[in-house]
């Protein structure tokens, strides 16, 4: 391949960043704009136009599967001498090459999750261990380690960054203490130190860093809005002054900032390098206009400066709908409907999502799935070849392969070995069975991919090679199914229609959301909900969580003048609502004291939490101004009896209250910590608040009953 043929059939601004081979180059890249070929074909024009040898180039990504996707076009480009890592693999193979040589004896071994080992520091420290917290923790202990705070400074540094947890800052420090003592005497290694690790090593010995900077003298790093202060340690540590760098990342989606992420290297690269040229990719090829002009405007508010506005492309499409419901449950129904309508419509299952800001929001939409009879599956729930249908089935066709001839068809083979796995003709109803039906039909699908593009070459040991390769990649073959999945989890994912659902406020943005710049981000994961969407585009909210609630929820403050005040023009009405009056009852689950968390489906220990239903942290948006009243009624009638204001109700129970808006005496009695004694003294009260009445308006039902 010649150098010019790289540069065909890119467009001016992607040839432009290919034709920039030497750093430093900072590409801003709008979504669905091209960036992964922009940058690839840099590279591969870089290497075959003789710039740089491609055994000195290190492309650096955030994902094993991108990175996998990284190797195969260069490959396919004429540059398959390229290392294309991500951060972690990266550091993990060096250290490894590195350190028999200038430590000596075994390299550590690394720990896959912190889970155990914190487990273990729980119970060094005679802490009884919780699930939720073990997650709190375990997170905190990332984020402090991103930031290279250890555990003497942890507890100052999360009070200046308004760290909220579960979990006091103190102890939190105390367990990240015994965890790091107990992950060096095992001589284990978290994915974290294997970045300060390296970093140390090229630090200390001056004779790896001359190694290393020999070997790699190229850098491009991709998604750069997302790398912490850790990585960029390393990456400034294998580039040793040097700047023949190029970064590639969109300001519009930084939605990581949690972990210890920050785009600021981004924002500020022209500040480290002043010479450093600054190249914009705006064309956005992947959705429509309709689609592209909503997420221009939803980041018209956006404080950036730096946002960058998309440019469509594409062929018009229908206008995206807005839907507003009267409850969490009629709108998961409504979503459900007009899935339907566009599976009868020829649109796939696997290219329609439902895409939701927290994960506790997903259990609603399986069930009205399930009942309207369409697949689903849960995106991030658990990794496709780590399912115990796919593992057997790579087993027995490992198995098969040993024992297979070179003329067998493969697709008849891989069949006949699927079928003994479980895989029947037609599908069973739904539920468990239908996810792993699912499964088996994806590896028969990708079979008779694989058997396309390998031609007369095609052979089961072929096949299982290639399973193994994407396992290590986790290139999962696509299933058959609505994909569910948290906006978080969707970054970086398309399809041709996106359901953005639960789109209130409290939601998204989150109540967690206080500053100006967590709010700004929570626009940011709106902004690439939006930009996921190809053609169809589906934004709703409920106005009350349960059936017959109150409707006291307001839509997303980042749909403010967005929402069309009539039908618009296009295939799908722009505007929905949906007030059908009363509804047959549906199957709900009992208000009885829940064994789970219904945010994030831990299990639940402590009494408050139990009492709420959730973790203490886990988010639940509910009317603040009815949590006022009721704390007001408290007062009046704990000063009336002479008793504190708990011996009335707990801050707890009237949080619960708040929550669940109780129309009956029996959803009351469904709250904990509301016995019918407490039922009969202020239940009339109670009930009132939550249908609207004022405290002082309640004089004559207060303790009525005693």
């Amino acid at each position: 391949m010649e150098p010019e043929d790289v540069l065909t059939g890119l467009d001016p601004e992607q040839r432009e960043v290919a034709l920039a081979v030497r750093g430093p180059v900072c590409v801003l890249a709008g979504a669905g704009t091209g960036k992964t070929r922009a940058i690839t074909h840099r590279i591969a024009y870089a290497v075959l136009s003789g710039v740089v040898d491609a055994r000195n180039v290190l492309a650096v990504t955030f994902t094993t599967r991108a990175a996998g996707e990284l190797r195969r076009r260069l490959q396919a480009l004429g540059a398959p001498g390229v290392q294309a890592r991500t951060f972690h693999a990266a550091a993990l193979r060096q250290l490894h090459y590195f350190w028999p040589k200038v430590i000596g004896g075994e390299p550590p071994r690394v720990v896959e999750s912190k889970l155990p080992l914190l487990t273990e520091a729980y119970r060094t420290l005679r802490r009884a261990v919780d699930r939720t917290e073990l997650r709190d923790v375990a997170a905190e202990i990332e984020w402090a380690k991103v930031l290279q705070v250890g555990p003497e400074e942890y507890a100052d540094a999360a009070a200046k960054a308004g760290r909220a947890t579960s979990v006091p800052a103190e102890e939190i420090a105390r367990l990240y203490q015994a965890y790091e003592l107990l992950r060096r005497e095992r001589h284990l290694v978290d994915f974290e130190t294997i970045l300060e690790l390296m970093a140390a090593v090229m630090t200390e010995h001056p004779e790896v860093a001359a190694q290393v900077r020999a070997q790699y003298r190229y850098f491009v790093v991709d998604e750069y809005q997302d790398v912490n202060p850790l990585q960029k340690l390393l990456l400034d540590t294998w580039l040793g002054g040097r700047d023949d760098l190029c970064v590639v990342g969109d300001p519009n989606q930084t939605i990581y900032s949690f972990t210890g992420a920050t785009p600021q290297y981004l924002t500020n690269f022209t500040v480290e390098f002043p010479d450093a040229r600054v190249l914009h990719l705006v064309r956005d090829y992947r959705s429509t206009p309709q689609v592209v002009t909503l997420a221009n405007r939803v980041m018209t508010g956006s404080r950036s400066a730096r946002r960058l506005r998309l440019v469509a492309q594409r062929p018009d499409g229908p206008e995206p709908v807005f839907a507003e419901y009267d409850d969490e449950p009629a709108e998961a129904e409504g979503v459900a409907r007009g899935i339907r309508e566009l599976l009868a419509a020829g649109v796939p299952a696997r290219e329609i999502a439902v895409l939701f800001r927290v994960n506790a929001q997903s259990e609603t939409y399986e069930q009205a799935l399930a009942e309207a009879g369409v697949p689903y599956v849960l995106h991030g729930a658990e990794r496709f070849f780590e399912r115990p249908e796919v593992r057997r089935a790579v087993v027995l066709l490992r198995g098969a392969a040993r024992s297979a001839g070179a003329a067998d068809p493969l697709v008849p083979a891989v069949r006949d070995v699927l079928v003994g796995a479980g895989l029947t003709p037609e599908p069973p109803a739904g539920g468990q069975a239908r996810e792993r039906w699912e499964s088996l039909k994806a590896l028969a699908d990708l079979a008779e991919q694989y058997a396309a593009q390998a031609g007369d070459a095609a052979d089961l040991a072929g096949f299982v090679a290639e399973l193994e390769r994407r396992a290590a990649e986790q290139h999962a073959p696509q299933v058959e199914g609505v994909t569910l999945a948290s906006l978080h989890a969707a970054k970086g994912l398309e399809w041709d229609a996106v359901f953005l659902v639960g789109l209130t406020d409290g939601t998204l943005p989150i109540t967690y959301a206080t500053t100006p710049e967590q709010v700004e981000e929570e626009r940011r994961l709106l902004y690439v909900g939006i930009t996921r969407a190809r053609e169809h585009l589906h934004l709703s909210w409920a106005l009350a969580r349960s059936p017959g609630g109150r409707r006291v929820r307001r839509p997303s403050r980042f749909l403010d003048g967005l929402v069309p005040a009539t039908a618009g023009r296009g295939t799908a009405p722009a505007w929905q609502r949906h007030d059908d009056g009363p509804r047959p009852a549906r199957r709900r689950r009992t208000l009885a004291l829940p064994v789970t968390c219904r945010v994030c489906g831990a299990t639940l220990v402590g009494g408050p939490q139990q009492k709420l239903g959730r973790c203490a942290d886990c988010p639940a948006p509910y009317d603040e101004e009815l949590l006022e009243r009721l704390r007001a009624w408290r007062a009046a009638e704990a000063a009336r009896a002479k008793v504190p204001a708990f011996v009335v109700f707990t801050d707890v129970t009237l949080q619960s209250i708040a929550e669940r808006v109780p129309t009956t005496e029996q959803e009351l009695l469904a709250i904990t910590g509301m016995g019918k004694v407490k039922v009969d003294r202020y239940g009339a009260a109670v009930l009132a608040i939550c249908r609207g009445a004022e405290p002082d308006e309640l004089a004559d039902l207060d303790g009525a009953a005693g």
